[in-house]
């Protein structure tokens, strides 16, 4: 909600009470912030002192993550269960060729100690859930999201307000960012600028519409820059504000906040995926499948369970040909969503089995399959989460 209200004029004081005394490799190491004016050697043991958690170790990983290091932070965890891919390169740079296939939060956690070793690293090689967040939290000063999807927002958010400390969170897509800070004992949260998730498939990611590579880096420092300043008392955080960057323009504006005074309170986490519509129950499922998209869907585990008794369907991948070309679910057929869209068919299938469509995650499979219903297909359907949800649950359906 657009404007301020009275907790996002407080300002906060410094997050982390400073250690006794830093060591001389640390005091050389940081000597050209302890110089700066307004800084000092106390923000510096402030920040040798801090804890901050890292949700994600992909494009704002990678940029926050070594400006963390670098600036002295005492303690960081990077918590994310993914692995190297060749097309993560181009944008997530603190990974390299070498770690393919290597768990995210490994590599990261090596360059952050090719920069300084006496950081204290946690490899935290887990999903936050509902079940874990609030324990997790709990054990660091403040957390950094830096991940792709709404799920893990909102469960972020409303983890950090329960827990009672500060969450600088970043997004990024194409050429757009935006960062700001949830601390809900100033100002307000991530749930007051977007109350309502968007509807599952209705937002593309980085994987279907793309990224800046550089965007990363800038929305990776920012990040990194917020943290230092509430964990030191220095400059003015961006509570109750949200910071959009245009890369492409190269332009930036702010978006005042307040709380929403309708707003539910926070009392507990729920299933998120449930929440924005990525994983409905089963009895949801039913619902959803015969709902507004009016499409069948299919799960990953219903496919695995399928495919094992020799009944799989007809699948079809509408992705793009470089997507496909690193991984592919074993047998399906390919024909972009463009094509579909521009009026293109599918082959006539002999056997007359029911059609389902699968993209990345979920938005280009629920648009073409929508065009192939509208055009009298019958039975189509999509598989819910993709070959992105598929590699995790039944990675023996995907060839690489």
């Amino acid at each position: 909600m657009v404007g301020m209200d009275a907790a996002a004029n407080r300002r906060p004081g410094p997050l982390v009470a400073p250690l006794p005394e830093l060591s001389a490799a640390a005091a050389a190491r940081a000597r050209r912030q302890i110089v700066m004016a307004g800084f000092g050697e106390e923000a510096q043991r402030r920040l040798a002192a801090a804890s901050v958690l890292v949700i994600g170790a992909g494009g704002l990983g990678c940029a926050s993550v070594p400006y963390l290091a670098g600036a002295g932070i005492g303690r960081i965890g990077i918590l994310d269960d993914d692995v190297v891919e060749l097309s993560n390169l181009h944008r997530q740079v603190e990974h390299r060729t070498e770690d393919l296939g290597r768990f995210k939060a490994d590599s990261l956690a090596d360059a952050v100690a090719r920069l300084d070793p006496g950081i204290t690293v946690d490899r935290l090689i887990t999903r936050l859930t509902a079940e874990n967040a609030r324990e997790i939290f709990a054990g660091y000063d403040l957390v950094i999201d830096g991940s792709d999807n709404f799920p893990t927002r909102y469960l972020a958010n409303d983890a950090a307000q329960l827990v009672g400390i500060p969450l600088v969170w970043g997004a990024i897509l194409e050429r757009s960012g935006q960062v700001s800070v949830a601390w809900h004992e100033y100002g307000p949260g991530y749930r007051d600028l977007f109350p309502v998730p968007p509807q599952a498939g209705a937002v593309l990611n980085c994987a279907e519409a793309g990224v800046l590579p550089g965007l990363c880096g800038t929305i990776g420092s920012l990040l990194a820059t917020e943290v230092l300043k509430l964990i030191t008392g220095v400059g003015d955080p961006l509570i109750g504000r949200v910071l959009l960057y245009d890369a492409l323009q190269a332009r930036t504006r702010e978006l005042e906040l307040r709380r929403d005074p309708n707003a539910e309170p926070i009392t507990e986490l729920v299933d998120y995926e449930i929440l924005c519509g990525i994983e409905p129950s089963a009895a949801g499922a039913e619902a959803a499948a015969e709902g507004s998209a009016g499409l069948a869907v299919l799960t990953g585990e219903e496919l695995a369970e399928r495919a094992a008794a020799g009944l799989a369907p007809r699948l079809l991948d509408v992705r793009s040909a470089p997507e496909r070309e690193e991984r592919r679910i074993a047998g399906s057929e390919w024909l972009d969503v463009d094509r579909i869209e521009a009026g293109e068919n599918p082959d006539p299938d002999p056997a007359g089995r029911p059609l389902v469509i699968y993209c990345e995650r979920d938005p280009r499979s629920i648009r073409a399959a929508r065009a192939l219903a509208g055009r009298g297909f019958a039975g189509v359907g999509y598989l819910r989460g993709g070959i992105d949800r598929l590699a995790r649950t039944a990675p023996e359906l995907v060839e690489r």
